[in-house]
């Protein structure tokens, strides 16, 4: 009898605002030493999930992570932290320490190294904390098919926020950080923007999906449709 493969998962986030963090996972930090995920909460955060040796949309994000931080106005280490998780089970804490290096090079203020964790874990550890904030991601071949979006956690580890793409503007994550201090759980009006990009295996980088693109175009203009429509039927009803 023919032995059935199962489907890969699906690639994409689904939003759990209000959902917690499994604060039990067990994460190694950038020395090696294992940690578990409620001992590094506290205060609000930033949660990036990436793996280290992709080729494509995870440097660009954590470019714009950083990108955006430079303009916020709180402080970091007391006000707000990073964490950053990789996915992918190959990555070491050694190449961990080397990333968070790097990324510190490019903060134009004073950031400490506290401030901005690069942790790593075994599968089962790192897939619990994606599949709790519904991120959902794919290995293909040595690469993985991942979405480009980071979340804001609540300092008792509550899903308060997603932001999508690779560039966040400093007002936004400054924003969503506060309200986070708050336990304020705030749906993403930029939703759709986030599943204009697809990885490509083949290519090993990210492309524009124009399919996904032009079907949301479709709908807004759709809905803009029926709506003229409606209000055209009103007009048109003679008033009693």
């Amino acid at each position: 009898m023919a032995q059935t493969v199962p489907a890969p998962p699906q690639v994409g986030l689904e939003e759990k605002l209000g959902e917690r963090v499994p604060t039990r996972a067990r994460l190694a930090d950038e020395m090696g030493g294992v940690v578990e995920l409620g001992q590094l909460l506290g205060k609000p955060t930033i949660l990036t999930l990436n793996y280290y040796r992709c080729a494509s949309i995870c440097s660009p994000q954590l470019n714009g992570v950083a990108s955006a931080l430079n303009g916020v106005a709180l402080e970091p280490g007391r006000d707000f932290q990073v964490l950053t998780v990789s996915f992918d089970p190959r990555d070491t804490p050694e190449i961990a320490k080397r990333k968070r290096e790097n990324y510190l090079k490019l903060m134009n203020r004073p950031f400490p190294p506290s401030a901005w964790r690069f942790l790593t874990g075994a599968e089962q550890a790192t897939r619990s904390l994606a599949d709790s904030v519904g991120y959902r991601f794919a290995r293909q071949g040595g690469e993985y098919a991942h979405p480009a979006a980071i979340m804001i956690l609540s300092p008792e580890g509550k899903v308060t926020r997603y932001l999508y793409g690779t560039n966040f503007l400093a007002a936004d994550v400054e924003m969503a950080l506060r309200e986070a201090a708050q336990g304020l759980a705030r749906p993403t009006v930029t939703q759709p923007l986030g599943f204009c990009y697809v990885y490509d295996p083949e290519g090993r980088r990210t492309v524009f999906s124009v399919t996904r693109a032009a079907g949301g175009v479709i709908l807004v203009l759709g809905v803009v449709f029926a709506v003229v429509l409606l209000a055209r039927k009103r007009r048109r009803e003679p008033v009693p």
